[in-house]
């Protein structure tokens, strides 16, 4: 089976939908000797931030000498960065072998696995072989009901920054999303949550009462940004001083304080990981697509923002590098997300707007948005290929000029490409 050939049946239509429910999982992982029993974990739920946070620990726990997975969604270019052990993707041999492994058994149930379970299990397959120690395991969507939630207590379970998304499948309010992301919350386990949401955390203090688990809440207070700028912010967390952070974006440091955090804990339980380790961990962290600067002249930005929490947090960065200065936007979204709260969160900061569509079959059309954003007084455009909005943004920007790209992780790839080429 050719690369293309795995990947052509991994996407396979038999697998599409988004159904409730762990059953099809168990049955799977069943039928595979259960490798996810003999892992441990670091699951990670929430809005905002959990690839981000997942990567910050992955790396810290890397750098303390630890055989390290992890395991994210989506990817930016190519799907082997979805499951990496100590930093490097799965390879598309391994990915090869491990879906020859799987295919007559998910073949073989009466009720088909989705996509993503599917992928789950191809993981938990992967991350046992390479006899990983600890896996940081980034949920899909919610928590509860997700996929990777048939893990057993994990070593810890984590949860960042909490807002309105997914609103169709997790309810309305931000209670509700909580409960839903609490479904990770286990007897007896650990958590550390973000915090800074007192009706969600609220709610995990009642899930964690409930099964006698123990709660850590990130103490914002211990952090200090002692300088930021577009290459990244150097911080101190309580003891630990002159961490550099190299991930742009105002909203980092508190990323980067949610995972300390989280990493204090697993110290507290027997894991090896000293302060120096941590420090060369968040230093050496590479995730793209979030805040991530892709050329200087004019300044192009990309930002996986795609929820109104996101675009919010993107906005307050981009003010705090820019000032008063006016940003073209180049912007692509999903027509199920609440697109006029995010598309008001960035107008009063535009010279201009150019809208795309991204490849995926959610996405808003370039002229839907287009003429959505025409009632915010600043020109805007609209371009059927990425490419040339990509090209026209940096046009508009000019010499001195800066672009952000925001609205959606699925066209980061496209954008990239055309930035880079």
């Amino acid at each position: 089976m050719s690369i293309e050939t795995t990947l052509e049946y991994i996407h396979s239509v038999k697998w599409q939908g988004a159904k409730p429910g762990l059953e099809r999982t168990r049955e799977l992982l069943e039928k595979l000797g259960n490798p996810e029993k003999s892992l441990k974990f670091v699951h990670v739920a929430g809005t905002n931030g959990k690839g981000s946070t997942s990567a910050m620990m992955a790396s810290a726990l890397r750098a303390a000498g630890y055989v390290t997975g992890l395991y994210t969604s989506p990817y930016i270019l190519r799907f082997n960065e979805r499951m990496q052990v100590d930093g490097e993707q799965i390879s598309d041999g391994e990915l090869e072998e491990m879906t020859e492994l799987i295919r007559p058994h998910a073949d073989a149930m009466d009720d088909a696995p989705t996509e993503f379970e599917l992928i789950t299990a191809l993981a938990m397959v992967y991350f046992a072989r390479r006899r990983c120690d600890i896996v940081v395991l980034e949920v899909g969507m919610g928590g509860e009901l997700d996929s990777t939630n048939v893990i057993a207590t994990p070593e810890l379970a984590v949860i960042t920054a909490m807002g309105l998304d997914h609103t169709a499948e997790l309810g309305n309010t931000l209670a509700e999303i909580a409960s839903a992301k609490a479904g990770i919350i286990k007897a007896g386990g650990d958590v550390a949550v973000y915090g800074a949401e007192p009706e969600a955390v609220a709610v995990f203090e009642k899930k964690c009462a409930d099964v006698g688990a123990r709660l850590v809440r990130t103490d914002f207070a211990r952090l200090s940004v002692r300088s930021s700028s577009i290459g990244g912010s150097i911080i101190d967390f309580g003891a630990i001083r002159d961490i550099f952070l190299p991930l742009a974006g105002t909203y980092q440091p508190k990323n980067a304080a949610l995972a300390i955090t989280a990493l204090e804990v697993l110290r507290g339980k027997g894991w090896r990981i000293s302060d120096g380790n941590i420090r060369d961990g968040i230093a050496s962290v590479r995730w793209p697509g979030r805040f991530e600067i892709l050329r200087r002249e004019p300044v192009f930005i990309i930002d996986g923002a795609h929820n109104p929490h996101g675009i919010a947090a993107a906005a307050d960065s981009l003010r705090s590098l820019f000032g008063e200065k006016k940003l073209v936007f180049l912007v692509g979204v999903m027509a199920d997300k609440d697109v006029g709260t995010m598309m008001g969160a960035i107008a009063p900061l535009a010279g201009a707007f150019v809208a795309v569509a991204p490849h995926n079959p959610r996405a808003m059309g370039a002229g839907a948005l287009a003429a959505m954003l025409g009632g915010y007084g600043v020109p805007v455009e609209a371009f059927a290929d990425i490419g040339e909005g990509v090209a026209r943004a940096i046009q508009l920007a000019g010499v001195g000029g800066a672009v952000a790209a925001l609205g959606s992780l699925y066209f980061s790839a496209d954008v990239r490409s055309a930035v880079l080429s």
